[in-house]
């Protein structure tokens, strides 16, 4: 009979192999209803969670796909384009803790709104910035902070960033969920390769990156 020493060695041993699912990926992406919602895209949904995720009254921050034309979007469609999704990132967040403001105003110094169609190295619809909006009162705080920023030119471009009502979110597949934390070697590597925080200097400043 095998002993409980040799069957917890094994059974360690299998959750080391690589690319063998385990129970955090193959759960489903993080969400809490009961909390409020805001939907950004800024690119890269790896890149969008780590900021949002050390905010107090975050409660999850989950990648995934919106403002498209087709159902059940996946990672091949959406990153080869035509279906019009961006990659975005869904927060759920505890209003008393944190405001949409606060929201807004670490989504705008953590992406490039002065391209269309593109953030840092990433090319393509897929990639565009915007604020998906979910009621009137996240529209109103996201039009006043875009035109707050229109005042005080940051910088001397003009701001693209879409606001438009959100629409059908999906969550992107279970191995891009925290993407950084299980991958942090390949995460630092594309993000320095991608020159994101190059440009995000450029355009805010390092007392303005957050």
């Amino acid at each position: 009979m095998m002993t409980n020493r040799i069957f917890t060695m094994l059974l360690l041993a299998m959750l080391a192999i690589p690319g063998l699912p385990n129970a955090a990926d193959a759960a489903p992406a993080k969400s809490d209803a009961a909390f409020a919602r805001a939907t950004f895209a800024g690119g890269c949904f790896w890149c969008m969670e780590p900021p949002f995720d050390k905010l107090d009254g975050v409660v999850s921050t989950t990648s995934g796909y919106i403002g498209g034309h087709t159902k059940n979007p996946t990672y091949e469609a959406v990153s080869a384009g035509g279906t019009g999704h961006a990659e975005a990132v869904e927060i759920a967040y505890d209003p008393a803790k944190v405001s949409y403001a606060k929201l807004l105003d670490v989504f705008w110094r953590n992406i490039d709104p002065t391209v269309p169609n593109r953030q840092f190295c990433d090319v393509g619809d897929q990639y565009r910035s915007a604020i998906f909006y979910h009621d009137a009162e996240q529209r109103r705080l996201a039009e006043q902070s875009k035109a707050a920023l229109e005042k005080s030119r940051p910088f001397p471009q003009p701001i693209v960033t879409e606001i438009v009502a959100a629409g059908v979110f999906t969550p992107a597949e279970a191995y891009h969920q925290d993407y950084y934390l299980k991958n942090p070697v390949r995460y630092k590597f594309y993000r320095y390769r991608c020159g994101r925080d190059q440009r995000l200097e450029e355009l805010w400043g390092k007392a303005g990156l957050k």
